[in-house]
């Protein structure tokens, strides 16, 4: 008798739980979701992050509360995450640096492509390069000009090893045949106001990190790091048409959930996330501060990443670069 007790008891078990996942997706969440943010605030990841979750807030009725834990170009962000309950209930939103930093790191506190679960792209801009107003760099050609008569000679910030801003550094250095001093900051908004005050020669600043400051005359900007010039500053030449033939670079952002987060929950950020980033003012709002969309499924993002993480790894290998 109590051994068919127990048999039955664990029969119930197993339905509940086999019950509770979908019913769990239906109701998620029940509570506020921590949404880890991998760059400090002002950062362009911290810009686009705080748009998008503050709709998706709307949706579920529960807060999406921005936590910023930059740091080491992003992984300090990524490695809470991997380690955090796969329940749905903390998320990460990251920069390009999340597939930049199994190619400067020797060894990061987890593993890029197996702790996580790709769940969508959120959005892409430019990084524009910009140095400070009483640089007597008029130009990009004036910019190199001097950067390749005394190599070195000139500071060129980023925001952490292993960042998007970094590997730009990187790609920029490499393609235009030209050496810097890096210098390394937690995030845009530090490094931005050292161009201003004059302290650090130069930075690729996301356009929604910098966009205020290049319209407010605090800083002057040299060109775009992508193929074609931003809608958002026309007149700011590209790189490419600038004396780099061929240049592009685009920073991305994306978001995860740590591995073994449910299908279904994983489905109904996917949804929601996605909505927000159809709502027209979350849309506009994003989009005047240079972002541009191009919206993945779980799947296609999770390629989209792998793809990322070679690409890059070759841009590094190339530039000679080992691995910190």
């Amino acid at each position: 008798m109590e051994k068919r007790v127990k048999t039955l008891t664990t029969i119930i078990a197993v339905a509940l739980v086999a019950i509770s996942l979908p019913v769990h997706a239906q109701n998620y969440p029940v509570r506020p979701v921590r949404a880890i943010i991998a760059f400090p605030a002002g950062s362009g990841t911290d810009v686009i992050g705080r748009i998008v979750t503050q709709k998706v807030s709307e949706y579920w009725g529960q807060q999406v509360v921005a936590d910023n834990r930059g740091g080491a170009g992003g992984s300090i962000a990524s490695a809470i995450v991997a380690k955090a309950s796969p329940d749905g209930y903390t998320l990460l939103i990251n920069s390009s640096a999340h597939a930049v930093n199994p190619s400067f790191y020797a060894k990061l506190p987890y593993d890029t492509l197996k702790d996580f679960i790709d769940i969508g792209l959120i959005a892409i801009q430019a990084n524009v390069l910009i140095v400070p107003n009483g640089a007597p760099f008029k130009s990009l050609q004036d910019f190199l000009k001097a950067a390749r008569a005394k190599p070195g000679s000139l500071n060129f910030a980023f925001a952490g090893v292993g960042s998007g801003t970094h590997l730009n550094n990187v790609k920029f250095a490499m393609d235009a045949n030209a050496r810097f001093t890096d210098v390394a900051y937690k995030g845009s908004g530090e490094a931005i106001l050292d161009i201003i005050g004059g302290r650090v020669d130069a930075y690729f600043t996301p356009i929604s990190a910098g966009i205020g400051y290049i319209q407010g005359g605090k800083v002057r900007a040299l060109a775009i790091s992508t193929a074609k010039r931003s809608a958002q500053l026309p007149s700011v030449p590209t790189i490419a048409e600038s004396g780099v033939p061929g240049f592009d670079y685009a920073l991305w952002f994306g978001l995860w959930a740590p591995a073994g987060t449910p299908a279904e929950v994983v489905g109904k950020i996917s949804k929601d996330f996605t909505r927000a980033l159809e709502d027209k003012p979350t849309l506009d709002k994003a989009t005047t501060l240079g972002n541009e969309f191009n919206i993945m499924t779980p799947p296609v993002f999770a390629k989209f990443v792998r793809q990322q993480v070679q690409e890059f790894a070759k841009v590094v290998k190339a530039a000679g670069i080992k691995p910190q």
